[in-house]
């Protein structure tokens, strides 16, 4: 039997007398008080700037775009954001969590220089990074065909962190600028339209992917997703054993999918609580009220009657020590 996850209540609620609340919100504001008081102190005191990021690139994707990426730089207490230059002229400015961007509104057949620099909470910044040249193509007047998509894609694992992307190339009326590599929906890299493969980084260990691929031309057209590759990270060396659901498959019916997959193994009590994400993102809850059945186990999903819509499907498995175990190899459908 399934019955969906109710809310737990709240450990705080649960435990403290309501008594006990307003003593606890004066020491809380007091903390925060003495807390910021400190880090300003701090800030105002440091006076290292970061090191200049590295691993600079610039791929041109259209007449007028330029995809800057760049590898993270470090500092003593923490890089706050970026700051793209172009020719020596502020373009963008970005928190530590950016670390690519487009710079628009560039001329057509020009070539056009960038570097980065990075800053901290005290305004500290650093050098410029090493500069990067990117040449923009020139427009194509009133082209609005899109190129083909590419076809072909694979995805393989590099190592914990890292993966290689390959792909057959798209056609195009005019030229294919650049590729665009997509991960849940959001775009993670860019690479030329001569280049037929990516290598991405900074990926996590024991986690399931999913990557599409998408060519663009000089007049920004982009083409329709590539189908889907599906990759999964191996550990890290000396990471914990697996706690992934394994034989994820997924069938679709009009107005439902019906998942199979077998729980982990964790050598104690039985796994009878899965969490279901669809395209990245957490979907529902599926919980057994008695014991799981052995083996293999079934849960079927209601979704939109809608045909041709694509789901990428992934499970994890509250272990009996009520931690999450890792997540399963991507499972891709489509709705009939």
């Amino acid at each position: 039997m399934h019955r969906p996850l109710t809310a737990p209540l709240s450990p705080l609620s649960a435990l403290t007398p309501r008594s006990a609340f307003p003593a606890l919100v004066v020491a809380t504001a007091l903390s925060a008080v003495l807390t910021g008081c400190s880090g300003t102190a701090e800030a105002a005191r440091d006076t290292h700037a970061p090191t200049a990021p590295t691993g600079v690139t610039a791929t041109a994707g259209s007449a007028s775009t330029v995809h800057v990426m760049w590898s993270a730089a470090a500092d003593d207490r923490g890089v706050t954001g970026y700051t793209v230059y172009s020719e020596g002229r502020k373009v963008k400015d970005l928190p530590a969590g950016a670390l690519m961007t487009d710079v628009v509104g560039l001329a057509p057949a020009t070539p056009h220089t960038f570097t980065v620099r990075a800053r901290d909470a005290a305004g500290n910044v650093s050098p410029d990074s090493l500069a990067v040249t990117a040449t923009t193509p020139a427009a194509t007047a009133e082209d609005r065909t899109p190129p083909t998509r590419p076809t072909a894609l694979r995805a393989t694992a590099a190592g914990p962190g890292e993966a290689t992307l390959g792909w057959r190339p798209a056609r195009d009326d005019t030229r294919v600028t650049a590729y665009d590599v997509y991960q849940a929906g959001s775009r993670v890299h860019t690479v030329p339209g001569t280049d037929t493969t990516a290598r991405l980084t900074h990926l996590r260990p024991a986690t399931a992917y999913t990557f599409t691929v998408r060519a663009r031309d000089a007049a920004e057209n982009s083409s329709p997703d590539s189908a889907p590759a599906d990759l999964t990270t191996p550990a890290a060396p000396g990471a914990r054993p697996d706690t992934a659901p394994t034989a994820v498959t997924a069938k679709a019916t009009r107005g439902a999918l019906t998942l199979t997959w077998t729980p982990p193994r964790t050598g104690g009590a039985p796994v009878k609580e899965h969490q279901l994400h669809l395209n990245g993102r957490f979907a529902t809850t599926i919980v057994w009220g008695a014991e799981p059945p052995p083996g293999p186990v079934t849960y079927t999903l209601t979704v939109p009657a809608t045909p041709g819509v694509r789901y990428v499907l992934t499970l994890r498995a509250r272990l009996p020590d009520g931690t999450w175990g890792d997540f399963s190899a991507p499972c891709t459908v489509v709705t009939v």
